[in-house]
């Protein structure tokens, strides 16, 4: 007999067309939007956060990844809390908490607690990605969870842009603090938005916190190869996005192009593909299979990293469009398999260890990358993500042949 969100999801479910699938994809937008737009607003503030606190680069990208670092270890737990409290109150608190530290942020006077506050924020953060992985996953019909799955992850890809371009804009004319504020109030007006618009879930049965029985839901999506090897995807694609998109704002304020901050953070508008990617794979993997648009993704975003090893804007701006528009096709694909091939009763627990994965290729990836930047310049860069990309296509290929088997 099937537990209870198992025969929702397949039997009944949030279906295309109906008011309830635009009431929760419009909430999970909102919530995408502004948790990347939190996340990922310092990106672009880096050479700036790099000048006002006298460090150099590599130490400027602490203030992300920090922030991404706690967040892939909190992620681990999320799962849990929302077991026994509930899908929607966990990520209304998450986003409120959020916004406010970063309110906080921008008062701290000092390089150290701006770091110790973006530790906390990722903490805080990390009830809202995963959770809204599973709560899809529950909620959905099984048609309708890669479009759906989709359209969150276009809302982030949204926020990021916002997120970077808001903030890389605004700091020619006022503080970065004002920015960073703004920013902040943005989250809380989409946690509103979150605590007004998202059903309240129909497919979750709320588990009793006993830690044995929390520990073997962690731990059963690891025995599964097919799960395992779509968590390395998570490293191995954020990693490498994140990290030519940390220190190519540090390349563009250098000779030959030495361009201003505020066009720099143009850049960032490339995000808008990445929406445009991440709402049509749902689509496209109806037709042609998850592994074959998938590898197309990443070798979309193989051919975008590698158009940037030209020191013209001719390449560069139409690299980082063709990697961006890779990468979020490839991660919603990656998503979406997560939640279809999930247990039942583990669905927030694969959702966990595949964020987790995802943020810590972002900071570990992402901070390592300022020593490569430092010693051998952008072609080391270039090939330290390509490397990484190549390894995304061996393991989209043995996804396949299990699948096949």
């Amino acid at each position: 007999m099937m537990d209870a969100p198992s025969w929702f999801s397949v039997l009944a479910g949030v279906r295309i067309g109906t008011p309830e699938f635009r009431r929760v994809s419009l909430a999970l937008f909102a919530a995408g939007f502004a948790t990347f737009a939190l996340l990922y607003h310092v990106q672009p503030l880096l050479p700036l956060l790099a000048d006002s606190f006298q460090v150099a680069p590599a130490e400027s990208a602490l203030a992300l990844s920090l922030a991404t670092g706690f967040l892939s270890f909190s992620l681990l737990l999320s799962g849990a809390l929302a077991d026994v409290f509930g899908r929607k109150p966990v990520m209304v608190a998450s986003l409120a908490l959020s916004a406010l530290l970063t309110v906080v942020t921008a008062v701290i006077p000092s390089w150290h607690g701006l770091l110790l506050a973006r530790a906390l924020f990722g903490v805080t953060l990390a009830g809202l990605p995963a959770v809204a992985m599973a709560y899809l996953g529950e909620e959905m019909h099984p048609t309708a969870l890669d479009r759906a799955m989709g359209l969150y992850i276009a809302g982030s890809a949204m926020g990021g842009m916002a997120g970077r371009l808001v903030t890389g804009v605004v700091v020619d004319f006022l503080p970065w603090q004002a920015a960073t504020i703004g920013i902040g109030a943005l989250g809380l007006a989409s946690a509103f938005a979150v605590w007004r618009s998202l059903p309240v879930s129909a497919g979750f049965v709320r588990r009793p916190a006993r830690l044995g029985s929390m520990l073997r839901a962690l731990t059963l999506p690891l025995g599964r190869g097919d799960l395992s090897l779509l968590f390395v995807q998570g490293f191995l694609l954020m990693g490498g996005f994140i990290t030519i998109f940390n220190y190519l704002g540090f390349r563009l304020l250098l000779p030959p192009f030495n361009l201003p901050q505020s066009v720099v953070a143009l850049i960032f508008s490339a995000y808008l593909l990445g929406m445009g990617s991440s709402s049509s794979v749902g689509r496209l993997t109806a037709r042609w299979g998850r592994p074959r648009v998938m590898a197309a993704g990443v070798l979309v975003m193989a051919a975008g990293v590698g158009l940037t090893l030209w020191d013209s804007l001719y390449t560069v701006v139409p690299g980082i469009g063709l990697m961006t528009f890779g990468f979020f096709g490839a991660h919603s694909i990656a998503s979406g398999w997560v939640g279809a091939l999930a247990p039942a009763t583990g669905k927030a627990q694969s959702s966990s260890i595949y964020l987790f994965s995802y943020y810590l290729g972002s900071s570990l990836v992402g901070a390592a990358g300022g020593i490569v930047w430092a010693a051998l310049g952008w072609g080391g860069l270039v090939a330290v993500v390509s490397g990484m990309l190549a390894l995304s296509l061996m393991f989209i290929a043995l996804l396949a042949r299990r699948g096949r088997e």
